[in-house]
């Protein structure tokens, strides 16, 4: 069993990106900026920010962060946004989800340009990736791929189950593997809440993406021998420890590590893949834009 080890292969991206900035900014150009936008004081959403801001300036982007209080009207975000898309300095910007119940999610995604939706979650651009256009690909799809690629694993040919069907992770990841190319070329098999016999899915799988966001939902007994697993579940639950908690995965990682040729450790997996991509994405919007 081998770690597909998400924080050494974001390091190394990192570094690819921060060398190209450097021929940028010595050519006299401007830095790439990438900007957020949060609402509230979501702890999980207070820390991804700020993970992203840290990876800016590592590579070296102009990086720019708008607090909101939680009360911020629909309306005001809305005005933000299109500040924001008409921003020349700006190539790129997330609106971080979740968002207070009274401001519609989808409403804020399709106001976002789609040239500067980094989080590839505009109708536009979603619409593109399920045709196999150029565009942006949402940042834990489009790092699980990086991750499978810097690792070589084989997946033309392969049968894929995707835990999960939602429109961030579940659908895009397998819209991805489905299309043509490397990695790509697999059968996929997507799974839910309402899928009959789950587990014999699963057993008959040689690639297992775990997005359903149910702690340690995928058991030992699950997988066959050799099966590559990516886990992209990432959940608190209590433990007796110091912190009083530990952090887990969809995946009961003792049980069927053993049982794989690779698996995503949680965290240091998934995770610093997700930020990288949103770099490599903002720089293809700076790219593009000029």
């Amino acid at each position: 069993m081998l770690l597909l080890d998400g924080k050494a292969t974001s390091e190394a991206i990192k570094k690819e990106i921060a060398s190209q900035v450097e021929q940028i900014i010595a050519s006299g150009c401007r830095k790439p900026h990438l900007a957020a936008v949060i609402v509230g004081e979501d702890g999980a959403s207070k820390t991804y920010v700020a993970s992203k801001e840290r990876a800016c300036a590592q590579v070296g982007f102009e990086s720019t962060v708008y607090r909101l209080p939680v009360e911020t009207s629909e309306e005001e975000l809305l005005n933000l946004i299109s500040k924001l898309n008409e921003d020349e300095s700006i190539d790129g910007f997330i609106v971080q989800m979740p968002l207070p119940n009274h401001i519609d999610e989808q409403k804020v995604i399709a106001a976002v340009d789609p040239r500067k939706d980094v989080d590839g979650f505009h109708p536009v651009n979603v619409g593109r990736l399920s045709l196999g256009l150029t565009t942006f690909v949402s940042a834990t799809p489009y790092g699980i791929m990086a991750l499978l690629e810097h690792y070589k694993i084989e997946t033309r040919g392969k049968h894929c189950v995707v835990l999960g069907r939602s429109n961030i992770v579940g659908r895009p990841i397998a819209n991805l593997l489905s299309q043509k190319g490397e990695p790509g070329d697999c059968t996929v098999t997507v799974c839910h809440s309402r899928t009959k016999d789950l587990a014999e899915h699963t057993r008959r799988a040689d690639i297992i993406i775990a997005a359903l966001g149910v702690p340690e939902f995928l058991k030992g007994n699950m997988v066959k021998e050799g099966t590559v697993v990516v886990d992209v579940g990432i959940t608190r639950i209590p433990a007796d420890n110091e912190k009083g908690y530990k952090i887990v995965g969809d995946v009961a990682f003792d049980e069927v590590a053993p049982k794989c040729s690779y698996i995503t450790p949680v965290p240091g997996g998934v995770g610093p893949m997700t930020i990288i991509s949103l770099l490599r994405n903002t720089l293809q919007a700076y790219l593009m834009s000029r």
